[in-house]
């Protein structure tokens, strides 16, 4: 069966590069200033440099493009569209029917994909993204499968659907907030979200007649986080979603590190390709989504819940206790070169000592590969060393890992 677009978040080269290594079919990336993604360290050389490299190796750069504009804007809008045109981006990610008339004027020839930030929850409005010029529309996150459904049974065939299978779900409905510049000062909706809605309150309440009279409403000494959702997760709904021949899957976190893209990227990357292959051979009832789950834990979460997308009255989707779960592994390092006999040159990303429990992400597959360190050597002497603390950005060391040919951007992750 045809398999569906996975796409990843790259929220700079690196991590593109990572996401590649790790079985993305396309990216999405973010303008330095013009995107709901600011502070991704994506600026307009790394973007050159993005494209460029996604192109060499047959895989698809989408840029956002997708902040709700205000006049003063305008001016460089047009000219990030002149230079997304030059660049050969695959698509313009856009929410503003402004900026879109813009994108249609000046890049005729770009693919326009409209954001989930427009909100688009119905077969109408897909049909009208579609005929004022999109090529792709993705979904509000709000959806249920039987909406998602019959959008893909009724929808123009030229049209593309893409939906978000995996990450942060916004409090706000398709995260059009206006919490964080209210709290803040820092707006939402023009790319800088302070992420107001992970923080901790306080809830009181005073009797009208009595101002002074303030009462605490249900929280405890860590006060409630009533805001802050838990991350979406639609593992289990694989085989629902390939069947319904959704073309582009979707994983949310430009902000992530590379160890979490290796390893959500991985997992759904294995799924679906299991899940399709086990399709074509008669046996998708084999599918078992517990067999992914359990690498899906491996990395920091607020708790997973599937939101809407099997029930639409579902309560689980709040995370009270606003802190991260799993946190038994962390990043430990990530692939340079290898030098030779399995000493692998690496870039440090937490504290390494001789004995540590670690475990090497493989590209397409989903077993572990452990191991342990025996044996860290200092890259300028050569000599061994017991530990090492990362210090300045791209420290490296060298390190003895029992794999053969592991290959650039390989990540490696820490047993606590």
């Amino acid at each position: 069966m045809e398999k569906p677009e996975l796409l990843a978040p790259a929220g700079s080269l690196e991590k593109s590069k990572v996401a590649f290594l790790y079985g993305a079919d396309a990216v999405y990336a973010g303008t330095s200033k013009l995107s709901l993604r600011t502070r991704a360290d994506m600026n307009s050389d790394t973007l050159k440099e993005t494209i460029e490299y996604a192109h060499s190796i047959n895989k698809k750069v989408y840029v956002a493009l997708n902040i709700y504009a205000q006049d003063e804007d305008y001016e460089e809008i047009e000219k990030e569209v002149k230079r997304l045109r030059d660049l050969k981006a695959d698509a313009i990610i856009a929410s503003d029917v402004g900026v879109i008339q813009k994108i249609k004027e000046i890049a005729p020839d770009i693919q326009i994909h409209i954001s989930t930030q427009a909100n688009t929850v119905s077969l109408h409005s897909a049909r009208f993204w579609r005929d004022f010029g999109a090529k792709r529309v993705i979904l509000a996150r709000e959806l249920s499968k039987e909406k998602i459904k019959y959008i893909m049974d009724n929808k123009p065939k030229d049209l593309e659907i893409e939906m978000f299978i995996h990450g942060a779900i916004c409090f706000a409905y398709s995260g059009r907030c206006y919490l964080s510049k209210y709290l803040n000062g820092r707006c939402a909706n023009l790319g800088d979200c302070a992420q107001s809605c992970r923080w901790q309150y306080n809830i009181t309440a005073s009797e009208v007649n009595n101002p002074n009279s303030i009462l605490n409403l249900d929280f405890d000494e860590k006060g409630t986080y009533i805001f802050s959702s838990k991350d979406m997760c639609l593992i289990k709904q694989i085989p629902v979603i390939c069947d319904m021949k959704v073309d582009s899957l979707k994983i949310e976190g430009r902000l992530k590190t590379d160890y979490y893209l290796a390893t959500v990227v991985r997992t759904y990357r294995k799924a679906i390709d299991d899940y399709c292959k086990l399709k074509e051979e008669g046996k998708e009832k084999e599918y078992d989504f517990k067999k992914y789950l359990p690498e899906l834990l491996k990395v920091k979460t607020r708790g997973l819940s599937e939101f809407y997308f099997s029930d639409t009255n579902n309560q689980d989707i709040h995370d009270f206790d606003g802190k991260s779960d799993n946190l038994e592994y962390e990043y430990g390092a990530k692939i340079k070169k290898e030098e030779e006999n399995n000493i692998y040159i690496v870039e440090i990303k937490n504290k390494l000592s001789v004995g540590d429990k670690m475990e090497v992400l493989i590209p397409d597959s989903i077993e572990i590969n452990e191991f342990v360190i025996d044996k860290l050597y200092d890259i300028k002497t050569g000599n061994d060393i017991d530990t090492i603390n990362p210090g300045i950005k791209g420290q490296q060391v060298k390190i003895h890992i029992p794999c053969d040919n592991l290959k650039e951007n390989t990540v490696i992750r820490r047993k606590k």
